[in-house]
């Protein structure tokens, strides 16, 4: 690193993106995105005219957009905020509530971490229980802003939405940043306690249900008054930071919402019928309400499972965290990808199982 870069880039450990492996004939299911396209009349939107205004900045308000998602949550667009991905609402959020720390659990998104050491914030770092389920009551009177996934990534495992109030109430004097970037999976959402509660923030993507992590669009609902200190940091930083294209694809999305809720209802069975299957084969597979598993082997570790389905044209994720370091988080992606996984998954342990089975017998 350069002699003139700032000393706390030193500290920082950058976020690390799932693999990509352009061009390759593999079985994507590593990094949670929608096995489906976007709808195409959302593929529509985009015409000539569009094409041709790009010449010109993109709308800093998002105003239509925002309209839109005014009339989908029934709640008013002073109290929405666009960005690009729920990353960079995050990452305005950090800024914006945190004065010198944050809570969240030991075991979650790998982003928060990163962004405390960017921004220079203490980070409370709060263990999950044994089963990997966040205990609600840690969260009480925790005199800090606190920022939970719910569901949880990496496990998928949510909170309800009576725990979420527990802990807004408990914290009346702090920014709780709710993140429910997989909420549409099956999971309570905390929208409901807005007018409840406003230091309430809560964080959503078009990356997982809506098919667009390519167009990068997130937002963000809560009070004027945190929106606000949103906007004054977007404003501060880059006031166009949604594109043109991706303001069209995200209202487009919206009115085509029953298309995305039959997709949704699609990932959620075949998540449900894959977790089945892969528990009959003697897997622990954790009661996930996200579009992925966070699955565990007796047979054999995190780590040797990945690279062994990696070999095999299929990418997962594996973390190297050492409480979760024998699991791997799978992606649903079609029926015929998840009957490819099971069936592979099946290989390489039986393939294990025979291994030592011989290994024994050599031995004797």
């Amino acid at each position: 690193m350069s002699r003139f870069t700032n000393k706390r880039l030193n500290r920082l450990t950058p976020y690390s993106p799932g693999e990509q492996k352009p061009g390759e004939d593999v079985i994507k299911l590593n990094t949670n995105e929608s096995p489906f396209p976007p709808a195409r009349s959302v593929i529509a939107a985009i015409k000539d005219e569009t094409i041709a205004s790009l010449r010109l900045y993109s709308d800093a308000n998002s105003t239509r957009l925002k309209a839109g998602l005014s009339r989908y949550f029934k709640i008013a667009p002073e109290r929405i905020f666009i960005a690009n991905g729920s990353d960079e609402v995050l990452n305005f959020a950090f800024m914006a509530f945190c004065e010198t720390a944050i809570a969240f659990p030991d075991i979650t998104y790998g982003f928060y971490p990163v962004f405390c050491t960017l921004h220079g914030l203490d980070a409370k770092i709060i263990p999950v229980r044994d089963d990997l389920t966040i205990d609600s009551t840690d969260y009480l009177d925790i005199g800090m802003p606190i920022v939970i996934a719910n569901p949880n990534a990496p496990t998928g495992l949510s909170l309800s939405a009576a725990e979420i109030e527990m802990i807004l109430a408990a914290n009346s004097s702090q920014v709780v940043i709710i993140d429910e970037a997989y909420i549409d999976f099956g999971g309570e959402t905390a929208l409901n306690l807005l007018d409840k509660y406003d230091n309430l923030l809560v964080v959503r993507t078009y990356s997982k249900s809506r098919s667009l992590a390519g167009a990068r669009l997130g937002f963000a609902i809560g009070s004027e008054e945190l929106i606000d200190a949103l906007e004054k940091i977007k404003y501060s930083t880059n006031p166009y930071n949604v594109n043109t294209l991706t303001q069209k694809l995200g209202l487009a999305s919206i009115e085509a919402d029953d298309y995305y809720q039959k997709k949704v209802a699609s990932i959620i069975k075949t998540r449900d019928e894959t977790s089945r299957e892969l528990r009959s084969q003697g897997l622990s597979v954790l009661n996930s309400k996200a579009n992925f598993l966070f699955v565990r082997s007796d047979a054999i570790g995190g780590e040797d499972l990945y690279l062994s389905l990696r070999e095999r044209g299929i990418l997962v994720r594996h973390f190297a965290q050492e409480r979760i370091y024998d699991y791997v988080r799978i992606t649903i992606g079609t029926p015929e990808e998840m009957n490819k996984l099971v069936c592979e998954i099946k290989n390489i342990i039986e393939g294990k199982q025979c291994r030592k089975t011989l290994l024994k017998k050599d031995r004797v």
